[in-house]
């Protein structure tokens, strides 16, 4: 890992198919154990139904509240510092259920990649 300051500013917010905005924080060589994501839910959204192949994850509710549903688990309401731990492979979704956007970060490793998403919708 490199020594080094990832400037958020310097990102860029995208939307994704999964109806989520996300601002990839941290996810280059500087760091092969982890990538950090800004995750933007807008009120009344659910993300779509999905899973990380060979990635484990971590929601850090930072902003808002929402309903996290993870595999098996009853679905379970989440507030700012919260932490949901996302095994690799489990399916999972979030749903803001407040009126301000649901902001999140999403801490993935081994860092995010795009071929390990897998749309189950």
């Amino acid at each position: 890992m490199l020594s080094e300051v990832k400037k958020a500013a310097f990102a860029c917010e995208f939307e994704t198919a999964e109806r989520c905005h996300i601002i990839e924080i941290a996810n280059d060589a500087g760091d092969e154990f982890v990538s950090i994501a800004h995750a933007r839910v807008e009120a009344g959204i659910t993300t779509a139904w999905h899973k990380l192949d060979g990635i484990s994850e971590r929601y850090i509710i930072v902003s808002g509240q929402g309903r996290v549903e993870v595999d098996d688990l009853e679905p379970d309401d989440v507030w700012v510092g919260d932490v949901v731990r996302i095994p690799p492979g489990a399916r999972q979704r979030i749903t803001n259920t407040g009126q301000q956007d649901l902001i999140f970060y999403a801490v993935c490793a081994p860092p995010f990649q795009q071929n390990c998403y897998v749309s189950l919708e």
